[in-house]
């Protein structure tokens, strides 16, 4: 095989072209015939199953979710009553403690211990000592 690219002495001769009126175009047509009424139901039902699986899962992350989101209220609702119980049992600690002072300010005494008291059980409303 002769060597013929880039050797300007043996150029292969040209064809000549020959300029027509005008060019002819070939066009491919191409008919789509539409889909048989079976393999659309079948797509259609495809896609419903789809969607029906998708929508299930969805709507059970969503539920997910809200579970997650009570939860955590109800862990903040319960530290914030810890604390108010913590502060309550600190007053009652104060209050009991100063419930002895301020009975003795008010003027009661501390029974003897040999001394009894005895209410009738007819009359609750007469408190009468006896």
């Amino acid at each position: 095989m002769a060597y013929t690219r880039g050797n300007l002495a043996v150029q292969p001769k040209r064809k000549e072209e020959v300029n027509p009126l005008y060019r002819e175009k070939k066009k491919v047509v191409t008919r789509r015939h539409g889909l048989p009424l079976q393999e659309k139901l079948l797509y259609m039902l495809t896609l419903g199953v789809f969607v029906l699986v998708a929508v299930t899962l969805i709507s059970r992350y969503v539920h997910i979710y809200d579970l997650n989101l009570q939860a955590q209220k109800l862990d903040s609702e319960i530290a914030q009553n810890k604390k108010q119980i913590g502060i309550y049992q600190m007053e009652k600690q104060k209050l009991e403690q100063t419930v002895a002072q301020r009975a003795k300010e008010q003027g009661y005494v501390t029974p003897d211990a040999d001394k009894t008291i005895r209410v009738s059980a007819d009359n609750p409303a007469s408190g009468s000592d006896k």
